[in-house]
């Protein structure tokens, strides 16, 4: 695909979003019922996040326009290949006085909550949840992937290294303090299921005829039909039997420290260093042809440069949690409100601004740079 239709493609995605975001703002405008002014204004909230994130990507693709320009990035530099997350069970727990909470004292006030979930350009959002003194967590069922006000809360950032099997604690950077009217009282916690699987890891990355030595230990070379794919590059007797995957010949094990050269003694020759039950060995590929040395010079190379950005995710395949179709009806829990520890004191976070300037000026700007 072109970088003009790229171009092109997320324009036209800026521009629904905000077609969407005024929408959402007449909807609120004209709302009589309060359920309808919640989502209206949660909508007008997810438009704005997406648009920004949009726009964060135009930026970036004009970016690579420029290197291009200059010339190729540097391999070190490439990013890597996309791969499906899946953050589910997410919970926040709440930490009211004991006055509000055990006692039951003062005015009953009730809050709408909801998350907005970032995860490069893709923007999701949670559904509301009514929240008051009666709850001691906030639960988002399900995995992802003059109106009312919606204020920041509190904010966190999930990275690659965040991403492990089982349910963990992550701390907030809370946004608001117990003078503001739209406060809730946040242990500065939340807890959540964040998994990842790589593509690499999921689908084969490449396949072809090869002639396989191991280093210096075998006389000949056997023909077989190879495929790369997650942790391995699998060996077969034939693409038949690939294709049918039955039990391959051999597996020669890709890490994350495996290294790819091309043999300076044996032409269309590749050198795979490995570890292999916990020995270093060689394996030499030798290739039909010279396109066919480079190509999968360049496929075992990227390949080992994805598991080197993805890291831990690349250690194990990782179960990905669906969103489900219909709603959840959430079976009880213990609460997670006497199982955190009390943080230390909290960040400060912002507000969401209105956009509607600040989009418009920035999306002509980008026209007249490119037309």
């Amino acid at each position: 695909m072109g970088s003009n239709t790229r171009d092109e493609e997320v324009l036209q995605r800026i521009e629904r979003e905000v077609r969407m975001r005024e929408g959402a703002s007449k909807l609120l405008a004209a709302c009589s019922r309060r359920e309808q002014a919640l989502e209206a204004s949660k909508s007008l909230l997810t438009c704005n996040a997406r648009i920004l994130a949009l726009l964060s990507q135009l930026q970036q693709m004009r970016k690579d326009k420029i290197l291009q320009r200059v010339g190729r990035r540097p391999s070190e530099d490439a990013p890597p290949c996309l791969g499906k997350v899946s953050l589910s069970d997410l919970r926040i727990p709440l930490m009211w006085k004991d006055s509000e909470y055990f006692k039951n004292k003062g005015e009953l006030q009730r809050c709408a909550v909801f998350c907005l979930l970032q995860c490069g350009t893709e923007i999701h959002d949670t559904d509301l949840v009514m929240v008051d003194r009666t709850l001691t967590d906030i639960c988002f069922e399900g995995a992802t992937l003059l109106g009312p006000k919606y204020h920041l809360l509190a904010h966190t950032t999930l990275r690659i290294q965040h991403v492990q099997e089982g349910f963990k604690t992550h701390d907030l950077s809370l946004a608001a303090t117990e003078d503001n009217p739209f406060w809730l009282p946040l242990y500065g916690n939340m807890c959540c299921r964040l998994a990842a699987q790589p593509v690499c890891m999921t689908q084969p990355v490449t396949s072809g005829h090869l002639r396989v030595k191991l280093g210096e230990e075998l006389s000949g070379c056997e023909s077989v039909y190879a495929v790369l794919r997650g942790q391995s590059l699998l060996c077969y007797q034939s693409q038949e039997a690939a294709e049918s995957e039955a039990e391959p010949l051999l597996v020669i094990p890709i890490k994350r420290e495996t290294t790819v050269t091309e043999s300076e003694v044996h032409c269309q020759t590749l050198l795979i260093g490995t570890q292999r039950q916990g020995e270093q060995v060689t394996f030499a590929l030798r290739t039909p042809t010279p396109e066919d040395t480079r190509r999968w010079n360049q496929a075992i190379s990227r390949h080992v440069h994805n598991m080197n950005q993805w890291t831990q995710c690349c250690d194990r395949l990782m179960k990905i949690e669906r969103p489900s179709g219909r709603k959840v009806i959430p079976a009880k829990q213990g609460s997670l409100f006497h199982e955190i520890v009390t943080p230390s004191s909290p960040g400060e976070g912002h507000v969401v601004p209105d956009l509607s300037v600040e989009i418009r000026t920035l999306l002509s700007s980008y026209h007249k740079e490119n037309y």
